[in-house]
């Protein structure tokens, strides 16, 4: 036999190979969605959680729950994005790229001196977020980009190949 024909053997057909690049593609979108749709409710869980430390105090939460959101002493340093994620989560009017930044330096001071240009970095983050499909972004009535942490049922998202959207909801005040 030919080294031609000993090779042709052991790969698969390209009609084959398209099929698995299909399922294969099939599946990563889907495990989009899904981790979109995972983001979404544990979003919306921490936020509920925030809101009832907010209104009853953090005593009314165990450490064990503290910790899941990130509010023990116990962690030396939460991450640049978690510590961004916090911050939107948390805020009650959508943020500026430099209120954003000035909230971590009042919050994570450590995180804050560690980059260069704090503002650009945030604003990454909060883009990313977006991305994540965890908050959304829009100009504000003063012109202004503003990044808001988006509740689950604000959420709707739209698949462009093998990205997913995120739809801004807007509110009607």
């Amino acid at each position: 036999m030919s080294t031609a024909a000993n090779t042709a053997n052991h790969y698969p057909s390209r009609g084959h190979m398209q099929e698995v690049i299909q399922a294969a593609t099939r599946e990563l979108r889907d495990l989009l969605r899904e981790r979109a749709e995972i983001m979404r409710r544990v979003g919306t869980i921490k936020q509920t959680l925030i809101y009832l430390s907010k209104t009853f105090g953090d005593s009314v939460l165990t450490p064990d729950v503290l910790a899941l959101l990130g509010r023990t002493p116990a962690r030396k340093q939460p991450g640049f994005t978690r510590a961004c994620r916090a911050i939107l989560m948390e805020a009650e009017t959508p943020l500026e790229a430099r209120q954003g930044c000035h909230e971590m330096a009042r919050r994570f001071p450590e995180l804050i001196e560690r980059h260069k240009d704090p503002v650009a970095s945030v604003t990454t983050v909060f883009n990313r977020l977006v991305g994540y499909a965890e908050a959304r972004s829009f100009v504000n009535a003063k012109g202004r980009r503003v990044w808001e942490w988006v509740a689950e049922s604000e959420k709707a998202e739209a698949v462009d190949g093998n990205r997913i959207l995120t739809l801004p909801v807007h509110r009607v005040s």
